[in-house]
């Protein structure tokens, strides 16, 4: 993995400036909005706005890159639990509607504006994309391997997880309170769809 898609301790100063230009990124798209309108929406002139990023592309690849860094230490955390493989597809669905609902415009970003990053970063985004895969197959292959479900090919997998990643374009912040039940929507679906006949 390159530099770039290295997870780097990052200051609340630059967690604002990055949440400030996921909005207007989602709202505006990426090549319509100047560094002179990120300033102005941060509070911060040029140098200040530079001081905390190095370009206006390394920060649409932070934006896109942070809740991935994040979906895949809360998940390695979920699979290094000793829950059986169905209640860690569970929390796996928790964590990621969460990201859904709180990190709304970061993954419209992320979906939206992939093409705007050189062809080496977006690698490394979807890099990152792939390695989140991976871990949700190892939870499915260990339900399998319990007999608690049947064997779930990488299609269908894709198939599911894009069920949650394209929520995005219907689900919000303003379902803040509504994530748990929509998680267990959303994993209900994933169980009843592997469930062995």
């Amino acid at each position: 993995m390159t530099a770039q898609a290295q997870p780097r301790p990052i200051s609340e100063s630059k967690r604002s400036i990055m949440k400030t230009a996921a909005q207007l990124f989602a709202e505006k798209g990426y090549g319509s909005v100047g560094t002179a309108e990120l300033g102005a929406a941060t509070g911060h002139g040029k140098g200040a706005l530079y001081h905390h990023i190095r370009s206006k592309e390394d920060l649409l690849l932070d934006i896109m890159t942070l809740y991935l860094h994040d979906l895949l230490a809360e998940a390695g955390t979920i699979l290094s639990s000793d829950e059986d493989a169905e209640s860690r597809i569970r929390a796996l669905s928790l964590s990621l509607m969460q990201a859904v609902v709180q990190d709304n415009a970061e993954m419209t970003v992320c979906f939206r504006e992939v093409h705007a990053l050189s062809p080496e970063r977006r690698r490394d985004v979807l890099r990152l994309h792939g390695d989140y895969f991976r871990l949700w197959e190892l939870v499915m292959n260990e339900a399998r391997d319990a007999g608690r479900l049947r064997p779930v090919d990488p299609d269908e997998l894709k198939a599911m997880l894009g069920m949650y990643f394209y929520a995005f374009l219907w689900v919000g912040p303003q379902r803040a309170g509504d994530i748990e039940a929509l998680a267990a929507k959303f994993s209900g679906i994933v169980l009843r769809a592997c469930r062995k006949d």
